[in-house]
């Protein structure tokens, strides 16, 4: 029973690390849509006469939406402690 070496599975998490490059594209991700966005509800209010209805909109569909696109992109490159596997092992050879 010697030692094995182990070895990565491709369920193992990777470990990368973010570059502040990424990071920056991150928040210049986040300020663009929420322009965008807050542009587009004004400029529906403009055009429908609901003055501030659709600019708040905007503001928390645009908010709302890069920042849930972040978080997804960030837990996508981060890397949980490996705990071990998920399911128990089986005891059921032991009666």
């Amino acid at each position: 029973m010697g030692a094995e070496p182990k070895e990565q599975s491709s369920l193992s998490p990777v470990k990368r690390k973010q570059s502040p490059l990424a990071l920056a594209g991150l928040g210049a991700q986040f300020f663009g849509a929420l322009l965008v966005f807050v542009y587009a509800g004004n400029w529906l209010d403009t055009r429908l006469g609901t003055s501030p209805l659709c600019l708040l909109t905007g503001v928390f569909g645009g908010g709302g939406g890069s920042f849930f696109l972040s978080y997804r992109q960030l837990m996508r490159g981060s890397n949980k402690a490996d705990t071990g596997p998920s399911n128990p092992p089986d005891r059921s050879d032991r009666l």
